[in-house]
């Protein structure tokens, strides 16, 4: 059942996202946490309506881009299952692999309505998580696919995953 979107009475709104993901001013995608629970998380953004959306290429924000808002989502989730367990912090995850990606159309930048972005985690160990998101306007579906984090990412000996080669996130261990 997925929880109201507040945590400890506080609104899950763009200035308590912000200060869980690393993203911060206009990178930071997302406007609300709509709901949540151990598994799920629903959120809400309009910057994909944004000139100043820094996703944004040769004024277009392509629909590929919504893998980003959906591995937005599922640090958020996991800052969101941290926030119940006795760590002093999260472990830090990074997005590794996006598959079975179906878009649906070709821009998100056309989109009027508020895109719902949903990420629901469907296993989880010490070091893996696989998520599925799905990205909506209305009763519309834009993107979808499954994503893989893989957690405590930096890490010594994993070659090749600096801070440059994708998406930050933190998350919870199950």
């Amino acid at each position: 059942m997925l929880n109201i979107a507040t945590l400890h009475g506080q609104a899950l709104d763009h200035d308590w996202i912000a200060a869980r993901i690393p993203h911060q001013s206009t990178m930071c995608l997302l406007d609300t946490v709509r709901a949540w629970d151990a598994v799920h998380v629903l959120c809400t953004a309009q910057s994909h309506r944004s000139p100043a959306n820094p996703l944004r290429q040769y004024g277009r924000l392509g629909v590929a881009c919504g893998i980003e808002y959906a591995a937005q989502a599922m640090a958020v989730h996991g800052a969101l299952r941290a926030s119940g367990l006795p760590v002093t912090a999260p472990h830090p995850g990074m997005l590794i692999s996006a598959r079975d990606v179906r878009w649906h159309v070709a821009r998100l930048d056309t989109i009027a309505a508020e895109l719902l972005v949903r990420a629901t985690c469907h296993a989880a160990d010490a070091n893996l998580l696989r998520y599925t998101f799905e990205l909506r306007a209305e009763e519309h579906v834009l993107i979808e696919g499954q994503a893989t984090v893989m957690l405590d990412a930096q890490a010594p000996g994993i070659p090749g995953l600096g801070p440059a080669a994708s998406t930050r996130i933190a998350l919870s261990t199950p």
